[in-house]
């Protein structure tokens, strides 16, 4: 087991970390509110800790756990503390009223974070079609993903078998744009029947 930092202390960091936890990964926090991150460590247990907003992460695997709105920024904010590190993007750039995306082909959130990111750091989107509900469950899930790099995509793949869930490569990062509308997807079939305890999967017939 390793230590995964999340940048990130809302729910989906929340429900990320406690499952990890559980499965003895060391989780690091790292938040503009120090309190907020300070009381999810306690929260989570199992040696969480609390790093320094914008510093190093302790991690090689790094949760890139905010709104799709502040991703970016984020991420340019702690510019070279970055290099290296494996980025995972959970976010979903959904439209005002979740009927679509604010993102077009080619310009995924994912694809900006690798353009802001600093040179040796390699972006993986894993998560965003995943509800935080279900996530926080801790049944097998699968859980589809894309990346550019190879080595972190296995690193990545190794990480959620860990946690209980199945990895299915979607392909490279612009495969992104399908993944944000996959949240969508998953979004739509909640509000028409299918309720919010649901996740997408994949069946070899």
């Amino acid at each position: 087991m390793t230590t995964i930092s999340i940048i990130g202390s809302g729910n989906m960091a929340t429900a990320i970390g406690t499952r990890a936890a559980k499965r003895g990964h060391t989780i690091e926090l790292m938040s503009r509110d120090t309190a907020k991150a300070q009381a999810l460590a306690d929260r989570i247990g199992n040696g969480a800790t609390v790093g320094t907003f914008g510093a190093t992460p302790a991690g090689d695997i790094v949760i890139v756990a905010v709104l799709y709105a502040s991703a970016v920024e984020v991420v340019a904010h702690y510019g070279d503390a970055l290099a290296g590190k494996i980025l995972v993007d959970i976010t979903n750039p959904f439209n005002a009223d979740v009927s679509g995306l604010v993102t077009a082909p080619g310009n995924s959130v994912s694809e900006q974070i690798a353009a802001a990111a600093p040179e040796g750091a390699h972006v993986v989107k894993a998560f965003n079609s995943i509800l935080r509900g279900v996530l926080a469950e801790d049944r097998p899930l699968d859980v589809f993903f894309v990346g550019d790099s190879a080595e972190a995509k296995a690193r990545v793949a190794a990480f959620l078998e860990s946690l209980d869930m199945r990895p299915l490569d979607a392909g490279g990062l612009e495969m992104a744009h399908a993944l944000e509308w996959a949240g969508i997807l998953l979004v739509g079939l909640a509000r028409n029947g299918a309720d919010f305890d649901i996740s997408l999967g994949a069946e070899a017939l």
